[in-house]
């Protein structure tokens, strides 16, 4: 008998073990570092593509899906009048339905949704940019006009939700609330606006305010970001002037390090490795810390000077074996540098907008795997190369989905896919897929 209970306990144990590693439960995954912990995924695609299991309506939408529990998670929005101009200074007035909706992973099935009325006055306003976040048995969305929405995952009922614009005295930014919430312990952390509350923690079953930090207008677009350093758990938040360190409990500022993107755009979540800490964006702006390992602090070891180094800012980078690999949103190439002093070692436009002589804000997003990487074009191509200081390595490529939505005169889909269940979930403005990638 307690042979049995034991191998019982073994089997769950293990199960849930690699139930966390094959979700995909929030922006980045588990961990939000960009890297894909599943085993047993095809070397490279067959000639005829992998298999698309499923295909499913959905409507406008730049934010990526989340995949927890056996359900997929995606916000879209059903536009009912107005019209789209992406022009990157003005905004665009629609009238329409924001939804969240919940799909069987297995089938495509839809299980429920939840809709309201929401207008929009935004620049590139084709539906909302972040990616759902689901812990706890519940999924929390954040509008592109700053609907923060709690419902439960498993029917999408209403827990609580918060129109922050109204309660916070703020606006959306001009490209809409874009920082993907963060669930750490008891609290969800949010990038809001409004004087004093750039930042605000919320008790993630109720809503309530537990503290509001920091004043920056507009409060600018990167999410959240949890790190560990000096033996302490630091909240990051960069607004569009400073980068900063927060106690995670208090909103206590711990420490903040002048980073002025053009255009207010702070978007990409700074990236840490050990002891190093990185942050970039448009205007050549970005800079190399060194984490104090005895107090909360930083020390700089480089800023970027002109074109020498790597200036991410649609898509987040990833820092591996004293490398930084991302796309340079000046030039649109994926790039190679070194993390010790940024220097350039490569770059291709090949991943990014299919090798164009220069496309501004090409896009391609990272996603880590075993030894290779898997990368998601804005050409709407799934892709798998290798990655080192010598180069840039391409495996295999397939045409995963239409990009359905234009920037700077292109056909591009900016959507993050979610990869779990062996599989990449993959959206555009008409559809979401499911392609198998089991080997």
């Amino acid at each position: 008998m307690r042979q049995t209970k034991l191998l019982a306990f073994i089997v769950v144990l293990s199960l849930s073990r690699f139930g966390y590693a094959d979700d995909w439960p929030q922006w980045l995954g588990p961990e939000r570092d960009s890297i894909w912990r599943e085993t047993g995924i095809i070397d490279k695609f067959p000639i005829d593509g992998p298999p698309v299991k499923w295909r499913m309506p959905v409507d406008l939408g730049y934010s990526g899906p989340a995949v927890a529990d056996g359900r997929v998670f995606v916000t879209d929005y059903v536009k009912e009048s107005g019209d789209i101009v992406n022009s990157p200074g003005g905004r665009n007035k629609l009238k329409g339905k924001e939804r969240v909706l919940c799909f069987s992973a297995e089938t495509g099935e839809e299980l429920w949704k939840y809709e309201y009325d929401r207008t929009y006055n935004l620049s590139y306003a084709a539906g909302p940019r972040c990616t759902p976040t689901v812990a706890g048995g519940k999924v929390y969305t954040l509008g592109a006009e700053g609907d923060l929405v709690c419902l439960t995952a498993d029917k999408g009922e209403l827990v609580w939700r918060k129109d922050l614009t109204k309660e916070y005295n703020t606006t959306a930014p001009i490209w809409g609330f874009s920082g993907h919430p963060l669930v750490d312990g008891d609290l969800l952390y949010c990038l809001v606006g409004g004087k004093g509350s750039v930042a605000v923690a919320f008790n993630k079953d109720t809503g309530k305010e537990v503290w509001r930090a920091l004043s920056a207008d507009p409060q600018g677009y990167c999410p959240p970001t949890m790190i560990e350093a000096a033996g302490i758990k630091q909240l990051l938040i960069w607004d569009p002037y400073k980068l900063n360190s927060l106690d995670p409990k208090t909103g206590k500022v711990l420490w903040s390090v002048p980073l002025q993107p053009a255009y207010e755009m702070s978007i990409i979540a700074p990236r840490q490795s050990g002891d190093l800490l990185f942050a970039s964006g448009i205007g050549r702006v970005g800079v190399m810390l060194k984490l104090d390992d005895e107090k909360p602090g930083v020390s700089e070891l480089w800023r970027g000077k002109a074109k020498k180094a790597i200036y991410s800012a649609e898509a987040t980078p990833i820092l591996e074996d004293g490398m930084i690999y991302g796309v340079d949103c000046h030039d649109g190439a994926l790039v190679g540098a070194r993390i010790e002093d940024g220097e350039r070692l490569w770059q291709t436009r090949v991943p990014t907008s299919g090798g164009k002589r220069r496309a501004d804000h090409g896009t391609a997003f990272l996603v880590k795997q075993e030894d290779r990487y898997f990368l998601f074009s804005e050409t709407g191509d799934l892709i798998i190369a290798k990655l080192s200081p010598e180069g840039y390595d391409e495996i295999s490529r397939f045409h995963a989905i239409e990009p359905t939505n234009e920037a700077f005169g292109r056909p591009v889909v900016w959507s993050h896919p979610a990869f779990a269940e062996k599989s990449a979930f993959i959206r555009n403005d008409k559809e979401i897929i499911r392609v198998d990638l089991a080997k």
